[in-house]
């Protein structure tokens, strides 16, 4: 896995802020070969139907079929993806 850090600018008299985020590269460069087709995506909390529209270093885009709805999901909260 990769560790990013990402630093916030200092301001007056405070310490910057450093933010880490795990990122899996392999499961981010294999789910970029699907963008545009639709999946099911079970997470921690339940699954989710849609269209696979980016995938970014820490999460997905996932359009309803409706086109209505955008979910963004952190990829540390998916279980599993399944095209269909």
């Amino acid at each position: 896995m990769n560790y990013e850090l990402y630093q916030r600018p200092m301001m007056q008299n405070m310490q910057p802020i450093q933010y880490t985020t795990l990122t899996d590269p392999y499961v981010v460069e294999t789910l970029r070969t699907i963008i545009g087709k639709s999946v099911v995506i079970e997470t921690v909390r339940g699954n989710l139907q849609g269209i696979l529209a980016d995938v970014k270093p820490d999460h997905v885009v996932v359009k309803s079929y409706d086109k209505d709805t955008v979910f963004y999901v952190r990829l540390q909260q998916i279980v599993h993806v399944m095209p269909t």
